[in-house]
C-alpha cells in the first residue's frame, strides 16, 4: 500500500479531534460518522459500523460505492493525462458531448461543461442573457435550490425566510443576485389555492403569469424550474404544469430552464424533460453525472446562439478528462445493466413500502416518489401540519443509530429523502424499510 494511504488509514479519532481545529466545513447536513469506506450502497465508519445511504452522498454516487468498473477506467485512463486546459480537445470530451446530446430531446444538441452545479446553473443564465434582448431579469420557484454561490443562491431558497430564518445566508444578502422573481411551485400535497389533483389545471402558473407579467421591470430571461423539486421538498410537477410553464416562457420571449442535477437518470429516465415530454430551451446537469467525480454540463437548444471562445465561460477544470471518462462509463454501465429499469422497478416497490408503512404510522403524512427520487413528508397526525424540523432531525439522527443514512428536505427540513444509488435491491429496499419502521417504533 502506499505510504500516504497507510497514514490516512491509521489516522485515529483522536486525530481527528486536533485536526478539527483546521477544518472549516460550510454546510451539508451534520453527522458524528467519520467514514472510511463504501461498497454498494452501504458505508463503514471508523469504528466499523455500517450504514445503508439513502442520501447517495449529495445524491452523486449513481453506482454506489467502491464500483470497481468505474475505478478501473479511471487506473487506466489516468496513465495517459487527468487535468487538460479547456482550450485544448480532447477525445473523451467529445464522445460524452455526443453522447448527452443523443439522450437528450432531439433540439437539444451542444453542450458545455463545468465544474459543478452552481456554476453550471449560472452559465444556463449566462446562454439566457446571451439570448434574451436587454433583458435580465429571471424567474425562480419558491422553495427552489440552484446553488450557494452569490449568484445562485439569489434563485435558491436559503435567502429566503422560508423556513422562518435566514440561513447563513445572511451574512451575504447585500451581495446575492436578486434578479430573481419567484413564482408558485408545484407543492400539490398542500396546494396554495385549495385544488387537488383531480381538479388542477396548474392554477399556480397562472398566477405566475401574473406576477411575472405585472411584477417584472422589463424583459424576462428565463424561468429556471426544477421538474421534481429536491430540497423543496421532492415535490413532482405535473404535466399540466410544466407544459403551461412551457408555454409561459415562449409569451414572455423567456428561456425555459430545467435544473435537472437531481433527476437526470434518479427517475428512471436519462432526463425529466424526457420523461415528461416537455422540451426545455437548457438542461444543467450535475451531481451524479460524474458518478462521483466533479463535473457538470449545460444542454442548449439547437436555436439558441452558445459560448464563444472569447473567455465568456472559463473555468480552470471544466475539460476534467477523468470526470468525462467516468462520465462515460456510467452510461455505458446504465445502458448495458438496464439499471433505468430497476430505478423503476425499485423505486416503485420502495415507494409502495413507504406507503403502506404510512398506515401504521400516521406520522408519514405523504409519500412522493418517481423512480427513486423519493420523500416522505412527516406531520404532526394532530394537526395535519409539517412536523417541527427538530422532530424529523431526531428521527434522522435515530436512523443513522440504527445503520440508515436519510437526507432531510422541505424548506423547514420535515421531510425525509431516500434517495438510496440507482443500483440498490428489492432487499436493500426491505432492510431500509425495516430500520425505519424500527426508528419510528422506538420513537411514536
Amino acid at each position: 500500500m502506499d505510504s500516504l494511504l497507510e497514514r490516512i488509514q491509521g489516522i485515529t479519532e483522536e486525530d481527528i479531534a486536533k485536526y478539527s481545529e483546521n477544518l472549516m466545513v460550510g454546510g451539508g447536513t451534520p453527522s458524528t460518522a467519520c467514514i472510511v469506506s463504501g461498497e454498494g450502497v452501504k458505508l463503514t465508519d471508523i469504528n466499523g459500523k455500517n450504514y445503508i445511504d439513502c442520501t447517495s452522498q449529495s445524491w452523486a454516487m449513481y453506482l454506489g460505492f467502491g464500483n470497481q468498473e468505474i475505478r478501473q477506467a479511471v487506473y487506466e485512463h489516468m496513465n495517459t493525462m487527468s487535468h487538460i486546459h479547456q482550450g485544448f480537445d480532447t477525445r473523451q470530451r467529445y464522445l460524452l458531448a455526443s453522447e448527452l446530446a443523443a439522450l437528450a430531446p432531439k433540439n437539444l444538441n451542444r453542450v458545455s461543461f463545468t465544474v459543478g452545479g452552481g456554476p453550471a446553473i449560472e452559465a444556463a443564465m449566462k446562454i439566457a442573457l446571451k439570448n434574451t434582448k436587454n433583458a435580465r431579469n429571471f424567474a425562480c420557484l419558491w422553495d427552489s435550490y440552484h446553488g450557494s454561490g452569490l449568484t445562485a443562491a439569489g434563485a435558491s431558497w436559503i435567502t429566503t425566510k422560508a423556513s422562518g430564518k435566514y440561513t447563513g445566508q445572511e451574512s451575504f444578502l447585500s451581495n446575492v443576485n436578486n434578479n430573481f422573481t419567484r413564482i408558485p411551485n408545484q407543492y400539490c400535497h398542500r396546494c396554495y389555492f385549495g385544488k387537488d389533483v383531480k381538479t388542477c389545471n396548474a392554477e399556480c402558473v397562472d398566477f405566475a403569469r401574473l406576477m411575472l407579467e405585472k411584477g417584472v421591470t422589463g424583459p424576462l430571461a428565463g424561468i429556471i424550474v426544477e421538474p421534481i423539486q429536491a430540497s423543496g421538498g421532492q415535490l413532482p410537477a405535473p404535466k399540466k404544469y410544466l407544459q403551461k410553464m412551457r408555454k409561459l416562457a415562449d409569451d414572455l420571449g423567456a428561456l425555459l430552464i430545467f435544473d435537472e442535477i437531481q433527476t437526470y437518470m434518479r427517475i428512471g429516465d436519462w432526463y425529466a424533460a424526457n420523461y415528461y415530454d416537455v422540451e426545455p430551451d437548457i438542461i444543467v446537469l450535475g451531481k451524479g453525472l460524474g458518478a462521483g467525480l466533479p463535473i457538470a454540463a449545460v444542454i442548449i437548444h439547437d436555436r439558441l446562439e452558445g459560448f464563444t471562445m472569447n473567455a465568456e465561460e472559463l473555468h480552470t477544470f471544466a475539460n476534467n478528462s477523468v470526470s468525462q471518462v467516468t462520465a462515460l462509463k456510467q452510461i455505458e454501465i446504465v445502458r448495458r445493466d438496464h439499471i433505468l429499469d430497476n430505478v423503476n422497478t425499485v423505486g416503485n416497490y420502495l415507494g409502495d413500502k413507504l406507503k403502506e408503512l404510512a398506515k401504521t404510522y400516521p406520522v408519514i403524512g405523504d409519500v412522493r416518489q418517481v423512480g427513486l427520487h423519493i420523500g416522505a413528508e412527516m406531520i404532526d397526525p394532530k394537526t395535519g401540519e409539517p412536523m417541527s424540523s427538530a422532530l424529523a432531525k431526531k428521527i434522522r439522527d435515530r436512523a443513522i443509530e440504527n445503520g440508515l443514512i436519510l437526507g432531510t428536505g422541505g424548506y423547514k427540513k420535515f421531510l425525509l429523502k431516500f434517495k438510496p444509488p440507482l443500483t440498490v435491491t428489492k432487499a436493500e429496499a426491505d432492510e431500509i424499510v425495516d430500520i425505519f419502521e424500527r426508528t419510528l417504533e422506538e420513537l411514536f
